[in-house]
């Protein structure tokens, strides 16, 4: 079954317009100008109103830089789904939040509270989240009342996980922070027998790890794959596989989630991450996914 899932305006997000080869957003309290390479469209609001961005991101080559009208945009934060964000415009043009899974955080607060009602043994949902960035499906899953681990190969990710968690009131929930590669601890954590009823992965396309180490989704996604099945507890709640700049489909997803857990029942669904512009019923397609629920 394929899905899109929709991230619509809040309090503190808005997709203002795209086109051109650009997204113009607010984050809170700041306007920002971006590239977006989907955006193909002509833009729909006036370059007056482009102009008035807080900031905006220029490519100078396979670089890019910020330029910033006040001091006002070097740190702040947000609220989306309940989670409070600290904010920076990082060198790679990201901010450290990406609005667009907003739904699928939803999606996941509903399965470990529903989950966890129905659990016929003691103890929290387990959750595992893999190249977990800054942190917003492991402050939901602890939201929802989870035991979370969360994996990034960036220290930089992991402290501002760490900030994210004290500005959202969560920093007593349990949540341990592992600053490693992701292959390297699940082979750990297969040894050790630790099991997860839920495990999230946000995959780069290419990355390195902790010490260096390299990953290429085209080699190591489907071997890391097959390695979760080792780490799944006795009662699995949830699989879900993010996709950002890949070359893949959320078909090719979904195909690779269907390999590893077609004798467990339950179903894999598949589909698009997308925002609705605020100025119009324009889509901005944002990323794939392929989620298995039991």
């Amino acid at each position: 079954m394929q899905n899109l899932l929709i991230t619509d305006k809040s309090k503190d997000y808005e997709l203002l317009d795209s086109g051109d080869g650009l997204k113009l957003e607010r984050y809170g309290k700041m306007v920002l100008s971006r590239p977006d390479p989907q955006a193909l469209w002509k833009r729909s609001l006036t370059t007056e109103e482009w102009n008035r961005a807080d900031a905006k991101y220029v490519r100078t080559g396979q670089s890019g830089k910020w330029e910033v009208k006040t001091d006002s945009g070097a740190e702040w934060s947000m609220d989306l789904e309940g989670i409070s964000f600290s904010l920076k415009l990082l060198p790679s043009k990201h901010l450290g939040v990406f609005p667009e899974q907003s739904m699928q955080w939803k999606w996941l607060e509903e399965k470990i509270i529903a989950s966890s009602a129905i659990r016929r043994e003691g103890g929290n949902i387990s959750v595992l989240n893999l190249f977990g960035y800054t942190g917003g499906a492991s402050l939901i899953s602890a939201k929802a009342g989870a035991d979370v681990c969360h994996v990034d190969s960036s220290e930089f990710a992991v402290d501002l996980l760490k900030k994210n968690m004290n500005l959202s009131g969560l920093q007593d929930k349990p949540i341990r922070l592992i600053v490693d590669d992701a292959r390297k601890f699940v082979e750990r954590e297969i040894k050790r027998g630790n099991k997860y009823n839920v495990v999230i992965m946000d995959p780069p396309v290419y990355g390195k790890g902790a010490n260096e180490e390299v990953w290429n989704i085209e080699s190591d996604l489907m071997p890391l794959l097959s390695r979760i099945r080792e780490i799944l507890s006795a009662e699995p709640v949830a699989i879900i596989l993010n996709g950002y700049a890949s070359i893949y489909s959320h078909l090719t997803y979904k195909e690779l989630l269907d390999s590893v857990t077609g004798d467990l029942g339950g179903s894999v669904t598949s589909g698009e991450l997308a925002i609705k512009q605020s100025s119009s019923e324009r889509l901005l397609s944002c990323g794939i996914f392929a989620r298995w629920e039991k």
